[in-house]
């Protein structure tokens, strides 16, 4: 088995004529996919793709054969059907693969797009010898769990640039990861662009956590990831923190603190000695211009507003504030999520609490009728240490290996929640100890996979064992890419 090159993209069918006959192989339900597919069926003979054959893919869907294309797997004789009137749910497909050629069909182009992921991973694990590309014959039929599986990128402690948020969206999306939630400002730093508020990238962008030089993001950087991510199915979602981890910003502008005077540049990693003034109009005159520049260059629904860990906030502020946030980003046309924390305020509807660690938040969440995004600390949190001999991460919440990013149900982790009250599942990695795409590499694989499972495929379907099995073949995958990963215990 080995990573497939480079993709051509030329005739719509292939005419199979004399074909060789084809080597050993698994049949379709037995290659090592991940998340697993709700149903897979299979069926007698194989695609044969011969690499002399000049294929064309005009007819297909431009999104998922661009998405073959930016993966680099070889043509194949693809069509694809999108019909808004199928009775499927948002993101679900049908795969089909035959001697003839690969059907995907769909009612969205998420669906569409899902396809191809999962195309992705079958021509990976099937025979490509000097021969030709086989692909077991099969039909996968399948659809999401939760509409909505996240991982988010802390770039305010530790910035990244843009080549290395691509790197990152490369590798998650094939795990049909669909939004990236990007962590834009802390105590550490402030990375994006805003023009009418100069000074907190141009001040509060300078260092990041230990003092080293920071950066941030324009508007066009920021423009260039969404519109990278949106290639490959992910929605960016953008945070900036409030009323807490605000240090950044009060380093830039001194008249948003309570005394009017700029705080110094912090570089350290502790948390809740920040915060706004929240009776301050100059805060909310700020929070709109910040909400309103992202939100214009956002066109995804959400705008994160954090909420989290604002100890030296008075109750009744931080009660102030959050409600005006959440009004603000409601003028801006998006949809405001908070950390758990924000539910002690009130929602507006349609806002969402992302549960971390306050089970009892996210109930007071579903009890005004708003969903929850799960994200607990003990099961998501990437920069966790995988045991007490981790190079890198943390472990306040606990150590967090392979068995036990897997080995949960979202909908049974809070009584009173069912799968109706649950968006879908985020996996956040925090950067106080990541510097690297190699650390970031690390941290995320191989937790990541057992976390898109949970969060993709339905949990009577998901057997803990034969995910072992197919995590074996993707680490082996992953690292024939170049990727690095954890050497996790639970393969050893």
């Amino acid at each position: 088995m080995r990573y497939i090159l480079p993709l051509l993209l030329f005739t719509l069918f292939f005419a199979c004529g004399d074909t060789p006959p084809p080597p050993a192989m698994p049949p379709l339900s037995d290659l090592p996919l991940v998340p697993l597919p709700v149903e897979i069926s299979n069926s007698e003979g194989y695609l044969y793709v011969d690499p002399a054959e000049v294929i064309n893919n005009e007819g297909a869907d431009a999104g998922a054969v661009a998405y073959l294309k930016s993966k680099e797997v070889p043509a194949l004789p693809l069509t694809t059907n999108m019909d808004p009137a199928l009775r499927l749910s948002d993101g679900a497909y049908s795969l089909q693969i035959a001697s003839e050629g690969v059907t995907i069909t769909a009612k969205d182009q998420a669906g569409l797009l899902n396809g191809a992921i999962t195309l992705e991973q079958v021509v990976a694990f099937s025979p490509d010898t000097e021969r030709g590309l086989f692909l077991p014959a099969g039909t996968i039929t399948d659809q999401p769990r939760y509409a909505y599986r996240g991982y988010m990128l802390d770039v305010a402690r530790t910035f990244f640039g843009v080549d290395t948020v691509k790197q990152v969206i490369d590798r998650i999306s094939t795990y049909k990861i669909n939004h990236l939630h990007l962590h834009l400002s802390d105590d550490q730093g402030w990375r994006i662009e805003i023009k009418s508020w100069p000074g907190l990238a141009q001040i509060g962008g300078m260092f990041e956590v230990d003092g080293t030089p920071g950066g941030y993001y324009t508007q066009e950087d920021y423009k260039e990831i969404v519109r990278y991510a949106a290639a490959q199915g992910i929605t960016i979602v953008p945070e900036i923190d409030m009323p807490g981890h605000t240090n950044a910003a009060l380093n830039a502008y001194a008249e948003l603190n309570l005394d009017g005077k700029a705080r110094d540049p912090y570089f350290g990693t502790k948390v809740g000695f920040s915060t706004l003034d929240a009776n301050k109009e100059i805060t909310y005159e700020f929070i709109d211009a910040v909400v309103g520049e992202i939100a214009a260059i956002t066109p995804g629904p959400y705008f994160h507003i954090g909420g989290d860990e604002s100890a030296v906030t008075p109750h009744d502020d931080y009660v102030k504030l959050i409600r005006r946030a959440q009004e603000i980003v409601i003028s801006h046309g998006k949809k405001s999520i908070g950390w758990d924390e924000v539910a002690v305020a009130g929602l507006d509807e349609g806002s969402i609490a992302q549960l971390w660690n306050h089970s009892e938040y996210a109930l007071m969440a579903k009890k005004e009728g708003n969903q929850v995004l799960f994200s607990p600390a003990t099961r998501t949190y990437l920069d966790m240490q995988y045991d007490s001999l981790s190079r890198l991460g943390l472990h306040w919440a606990a150590y967090i290996e392979v068995d036990s990013a897997y080995l949960w149900d979202p909908k049974a982790m809070v009584d009173g929640i069912t799968d109706a009250d649950i968006m879908g599942v985020e996996a956040p990695l925090w950067g106080e100890t990541i510097r690297s795409i190699e650390d970031i590499d690390y941290l995320t694989f191989p937790r990541l996979l057992a976390l898109a499972e949970v969060g993709w495929t339905p949990q009577p379907k998901r057997n803990y064992e034969d995910f072992l099995r197919r995590l074996r073949a993707q680490q082996t995958w992953l690292k024939e890419k170049g990727i690095g990963t954890y050497d996790t215990r639970v393969l050893r």
